[in-house]
């Protein structure tokens, strides 16, 4: 009878790979529990020469107000209507809405391969502040916790009726913004989105599972950690998340379990305004140009959903900013990532640190005083 092999010899694990770069930069994959899919990390793959296409920078010289841009106080819209020239933020309903709120059922489906179902909602534009040259970083902490306030009153509002209320802004020209002023939307759906559904599930089999609401959690972890953190204050911590898909984005997660953004504290409002600056002016200091990035809140659902048990869910805003290496060259989700898995191109504990190093005041406000 052959003996049973013996325990091999515990090696240490050597700091740099066979390939001669250190071990962390070789490509792994990591699980994203919150989406349950898989993300590739190739960091070696950032040191290859780029001959791609590049990027317009976004313009330095928007003119404070302009009576041709529709967002403007005072200016003409595309229906007709006249704005007030307000002095802090303004929402209005799109003039171009996705989702309207009569809109008739579709016809049933004669096979299950051709299913629709009804939609309806309501799509509305917030203007943050009335200057177009103004973005969250340059804006004042006053001014921001004033849109965190309209943000919850409109989720409190469209949430009344609806089960979903996403909250977005898409920053920048290369995020399909079509106008150069501080604005967001504000869609309200009769339906869970893919991505509502898609966290639902996740976070309510974790917590089934473990007893602890996953991004509570995640965020205890994280806190503890240290090396994905970016910024962090006594009630929030915005993190590159492990699983991170675009090179820089970040995950913004409250310390205490709170479900809706309409369910903060006042003082939990004001210390949301100060890490939303910190964060946004280190994006901007990255490359020294206004950031762009698609960014959007996610809580317990509403409507209906007001009555049931939502224990499970954890707000959180994610942002999602697609430059890689500079001002003009970002990241492309295409081919391989459309057509199999996520991939990145450096690690998320990278982009932490250069974060992470990187000053909080304003690069255009380190000029002036120069």
């Amino acid at each position: 009878m052959q003996a049973a092999p013996s325990a091999p010899v515990r090696q240490p694990i050597p700091s740099v790979g066979q390939y001669g770069r250190p071990k962390q930069e070789h490509q792994h994959v990591r699980y994203n529990p919150l989406r349950d899919d898989w993300v590739l990390v190739s960091a070696h793959r950032v040191k290859r020469p780029w001959q791609g296409q590049l990027e317009k920078p976004p313009p330095e010289d928007v003119p404070r107000w302009d009576p041709k841009n529709p967002l403007c106080p005072g200016a003409t819209r595309a229906n007709g209507e006249v704005n007030p020239k307000y002095e802090g933020t303004f929402v209005f309903p799109n003039d171009f809405p996705a989702l309207h709120p009569d809109a008739p059922e579709p016809d049933d489906s004669d096979h299950p391969l051709f299913r629709a179902a009804p939609a309806q909602g309501v799509c509305k534009v917030m203007c943050f502040h009335p200057w177009s040259d103004l973005t969250l970083p340059l804006m004042s902490l006053p001014e921001i916790r004033a849109v965190i306030d309209a943000w919850a009153e409109l989720a409190t509002e469209l949430g009344a009726s609806y089960p979903w209320v996403q909250i977005f802004e898409n920053k920048g020209a290369m995020m399909g913004c079509s106008n150069p002023h501080p604005h967001c939307q504000v869609w309200a759906s009769s339906f869970l989105p893919n991505e509502a559904r898609l966290e639902d599930r996740t976070q309510r089999q974790h917590l089934s599972e473990h007893g602890v609401p996953m991004l509570l959690e995640y965020a205890e972890q994280e806190a503890r950690r240290k090396e994905r953190l970016v910024v962090e204050n006594a009630d929030w911590l915005v993190v590159v998340p492990y699983w991170a898909t675009w090179p820089y984005q970040t995950l913004l997660l409250p310390r205490r379990h709170v479900c809706r953004l309409q369910d903060l504290s006042d003082s939990e409002k004001d210390s949301l305004a100060s890490i939303m600056q910190r964060l946004l002016i280190k994006y901007d200091n990255l490359f020294e140009v206004s950031f762009p990035y698609s960014m959007g809140w996610h809580g317990a659902p509403t409507g209906a959903f007001l009555e049931e048990d939502c224990r499970h869910w954890q707000l959180h805003a994610h942002y999602y900013p697609p430059l890689l290496r500079s001002a003009t060259v970002r990241k492309f989700m295409v081919g391989y990532e459309m057509l199999a898995q996520a991939q990145r191109d450096l690690t998320p504990e990278q982009a932490a640190e250069r974060l992470r190093s990187l000053p909080e005041v304003h690069y255009k406000k380190r000029a002036e005083e120069v």
